[in-house]
Formats: C-alpha cells, sequence, structure tokens
C-alpha cells in the first residue's frame, strides 16, 4: 500500500448527512460525500493486512485493496477501472449496501474500519462527474437474443454484460420504469432515481432494449406486489422469440399478519405505501396514496423496509411513529472474538431512526381494534421470550398502541409464484425459482433455456448479491449460447 502506516496515523473519517429537522422536509438524498482529500486520507487508511478479508466479505469481490489504494494516490480514474471491473453499479451499492465489507476489514476488529463504501460512493461520483463512465457497445454481435424479466439490479446488471459482448437483449418490466424494487422499494432520500436513469441511458447505447408496462406471466398478482403493467405477454412468446430467458425479479410476496382484526381499514403491506410516494416525486398523479400525515403510525418489522417506513412518515409529518420488532434487542456491540470476518448480530440504528421513532423489540401483535366504523384505532401486543427455543408469550405483558396507519414491514416470502408457474419453473422450498450456482447448473432452471438470478433464485437479500447473480448469469447465458464465455465468472 501506498502509506503503510496510515491506519496509524489517520483516523476514520464518517461521510457526513444533513441534520434531521432539515432533511425530514424534502426528499432528495442527504449523505454528503468525502471530499477528494479526505477520500485519499481514507484510502491511506487501508493496511496491507495480508490477507484482504474484506474482498470475501464482498459478495462481488470488490478489488478493494487496489482502489482504495488508487485514491490514496488520487489516481481516480483507474480507481473507477478497478470498481467497475467487479461491479455494474457502484452509485447504487455505494448508498445502499450495508457494507459487509467493512464488517469483514481487519481494521473492524477494534471498531474503526476503512471507510470503503464511503470510498466507493466518491470514485463512482467522481467518475460521472470527470464524463468517465461512458458507453461500452460491442464490436461485434453475435445474431443470439436474449430477454430479462425483471429489471433490478440483478436484471440490469445480466443485461449490460451480455449487450457488451453482443447479444441483442430486451428487458421487460411489469412497472412503469426501469429498476424493479430500486425504484419504488427505496425511498428517494436513500437514492435518487436519476441515478437509474443515466445508467439506462448508458445501457441503451449499448444495445439493451428495455420494454415497460409489460407483465410477463399468469395474472393476476397478489396483493402487496407493485404492478403497473398496461400489457401482458405470455411466456410462450418470449420462448418462441428469443435464444434464452433470465428470470431476475425480486422476491416482493410480503409476509402478512393473519391476525384478528387483519381485514381493516388502515392496515397496509409497506411497498402499497412507499411505491405511491416515489410515483409522485417521480411527477405522477397518486390520489389514492396512503399518507402518514398527522397520523399515529405503527411499523411492523424491524428491517430496512420498515426503517424505509419510518423515514417515509417522518417525511409526510406523522403524529408519532412506533416500530415494532418480534425478535429480541440486539447488543449495542457484537462480540469480535465471535463475529469477525463475519456480519456481526448487534444493534443498527438508521439515519431514519435518528429522524424520530419508538422503537420496540420482543414484542408481537396479538390482534387489532375496530373504531366502530371499520377502520383500525390500535394493536394490543404482548411481550416475548424464548424458552426452550421456542418464542412464548410473557404473561401479563399484554398493553394497547393507539394506531391510525399499520404497515407491514416484515420481509417477503418469496418471488411472485405468477411468473414461475406460468413458465413451469420447479420451485423449492421456499417458493424460489430452483436453479443452482455450480458449474455444472450455473443458474439454469429445469428448462433448457430459461435460468434464473437475484432475488427470485435466492430469495430476499442485498443489491450487491443481486448484482453478482446478475453478472454471473450472465455468463452462464453467454457460455449456453456460444459454447465459451470471455465474461467474468
Amino acid at each position: 500500500m501506498g502509506k503503510t502506516t496510515g491506519f496509524l496515523e489517520i483516523e476514520r473519517l464518517e461521510e457526513h448527512y444533513e441534520e434531521p429537522k432539515a432533511r425530514v422536509k424534502h426528499w432528495k438524498e442527504f449523505v454528503l460525500r468525502l471530499s477528494d482529500a479526505d477520500a485519499a486520507k481514507q484510502g491511506a487508511r487501508c493496511m496491507d493486512c495480508g490477507i484482504p478479508f474484506c474482498n470475501n466479505g464482498c459478495p462481488v469481490n470488490n478489488i478493494i485493496p487496489d482502489f482504495n489504494d488508487l485514491v490514496y494516490r488520487q489516481d481516480w480514474k483507474n480507481a473507477l477501472t478497478v470498481l467497475h471491473s467487479t461491479n455494474n453499479f457502484p452509485e447504487f451499492t455505494g448508498r445502499i449496501c450495508p457494507a459487509p465489507c467493512e464488517a469483514a476489514c481487519t481494521l473492524n476488529i477494534e471498531d474503526k474500519p476503512v471507510g470503503i463504501k464511503s470510498i466507493e460512493h466518491a470514485i463512482i461520483d467522481k467518475g460521472w462527474e470527470e464524463g468517465w463512465v461512458l458507453p461500452q457497445p460491442p464490436k461485434s454481435k453475435t445474431g443470439k437474443k436474449v430477454a430479462v424479466v425483471g429489471s433490478g439490479p440483478a436484471g440490469l446488471a445480466a443485461a449490460q454484460q451480455l449487450a457488451r459482448v453482443g447479444h441483442d437483449v430486451t428487458v421487460f418490466e411489469k412497472n412503469d420504469r426501469i429498476g424493479g424494487l430500486l425504484r419504488y422499494g427505496i425511498p428517494d432520500f436513500k437514492m435518487e432515481k436519476q441515478l437509474i436513469d443515466r445508467r439506462v441511458v448508458q445501457m441503451q447505447a449499448e444495445g439493451v432494449t428495455f420494454k415497460t408496462g409489460v407483465f410477463v406471466g399468469k395474472a393476476p398478482l397478489p396483493a402487496g406486489i407493485n404492478n403497473y403493467a398496461t400489457k401482458h405477454v405470455p411466456p410462450e412468446d418470449l420462448l418462441a422469440q428469443f435464444d434464452a430467458v433470465i428470470l431476475a425479479g425480486g422476491a416482493e410476496y410480503p409476509r402478512d399478519l393473519p391476525v384478528p382484526g387483519r381485514e381493516l381499514k388502515g392496515i397496509h403491506f409497506a411497498m402499497e405505501f412507499l411505491a405511491p410516494q416515489n410515483k409522485v416525486n417521480a411527477g405522477d398523479k397518486m390520489p389514492e396514496r396512503i399518507m402518514a400525515t398527522g397520523k399515529q403510525v405503527v411499523v411492523i418489522g424491524g428491517g430496512d423496509t420498515g426503517s424505509d417506513c419510518v423515514g417515509t412518515s417522518n417525511r409526510h409529518g406523522a403524529k408519532a411513529i412506533t416500530q415494532l420488532e418480534v425478535m429480541p434487542q440486539p447488543p449495542e456491540k457484537e462480540n469480535k472474538l465471535l463475529s469477525w470476518p463475519y456480519w456481526p448480530l448487534k444493534l443498527r440504528t438508521s439515519s431514519s431512526h435518528e429522524e424520530g421513532v419508538d422503537r420496540e423489540f420482543a414484542i408481537t401483535t396479538k390482534r387489532f381494534e375496530d373504531d366502530g366504523k371499520g377502520h383500525v384505532k390500535a394493536l394490543v401486543t404482548a411481550r416475548v421470550e424464548f424458552k426452550d427455543g421456542k418464542m412464548v408469550e410473557v404473561p401479563g405483558s399484554e398493553q394497547t398502541i393507539p394506531a391510525d396507519l399499520v404497515l407491514f414491514a416484515m420481509g417477503f416470502v418469496s418471488p411472485a409464484q405468477p411468473v414461475l408457474d406460468a413458465f413451469g419453473v420447479q420451485k423449492d422450498n421456499r417458493g424460489n425459482a430452483q436453479a443452482g450456482t455450480e458449474a455444472d447448473t450455473g443458474y439454469r432452471t429445469n428448462l433448457p433455456k430459461v435460468f434464473a438470478a437475484g432475488d427470485m433464485r435466492r430469495g430476499q437479500s442485498l443489491v450487491v448479491w443481486a448484482i453478482r447473480e446478475g453478472r454471473q448469469v450472465a455468463r452462464e447465458v453467454d457460455l449456453f449460447l456460444m459454447g465459451e464465455s470471455a465474461l467474468p465468472r
């Protein structure tokens, strides 16, 4: 590394956030990226540790020590080349990835990992500003046609890789804009959607065709799944017109909570709440959207989607927000000897939590109460604890929490089953497309030319895993079509 003693001399520097009182008044990103000089100092902290655990901690295997060193030397253009060699969309991961690479950093043993995510953020934003991110059209065409169903990070990564080696790629998206859950599942204050739009322009210049508002599968879709399709295409058409088909839809089927009172008005899945707000931010008219303004909001689910509901409710001007999690509160600090270099279980406080929320752990919802007019007015809850490996209710712990709006953010069970059923794809016991990742299975389903990748194959996961699988399935499809491939595995 360029400065072998950097980790001894320079402290970790976090990216700065706009103050909560200011940022809840708008929908723009509020994370301020590092200056070139600060990024260089953070790159200097990479300690030449000998075994770069960060590489293995990163699902796309970013070559992290190399781009850290290049940023330290202020060789930004080569840093961008190294970053793009493993990651098609670092502007997405540099904003919304939880950074398992930092958890795996050797310096994280003392809670001061290299700010890898902030360096990645700085590299890609500078690359766009300097005009270094350009289309990479193929030198020649293969004459092969590939359909990609789903335009989330897995579908986009697969499409871009395949287009760059000369295949004619068409991406089908059921919603009215490209991006999948990046578009309608991630609030704009975490990732502005012009980041997706400029990648779409780049990919179109590389030869990718995008078709929005097209649902490929068997209607109707279950409640809770966004669907702005105006056209239906049966799978048979794709199988007849294309040499290969990649199923890359997200794990969108939400987990429900079938307790008494579930039918009351004012109880919604998270995506019914989040997606319309993103559409409004994009300029659409959504008169029927769900608003949290002036309401007692209860979010059930303690993960990222729940946090997004909290941030959105704060921007609506909710009266009060409570977030419930059935699992016990994790420790504030992990046991490094047990967890490092793996992703640790510990209490995490998001930027949305900092904006205002009352968090409750080890609590379950028993029923919803009616206001007498068919609308929810409260939740009846109880404390829970683990005994003999089972979760049991704590006697006498019932309490009532007022609620005008209840949002389910308890995770996603599986991809949309009507898509898999329409194709006739075999599923695993969790309802995901059954397709192995080993060299002999290569993301193939039980159908001869149908592949599956991303959340549709692995279940609910991170954007960085989706990009990895999109890149890998692209290689397998290229190998299937051409008998060989220069794409990375």
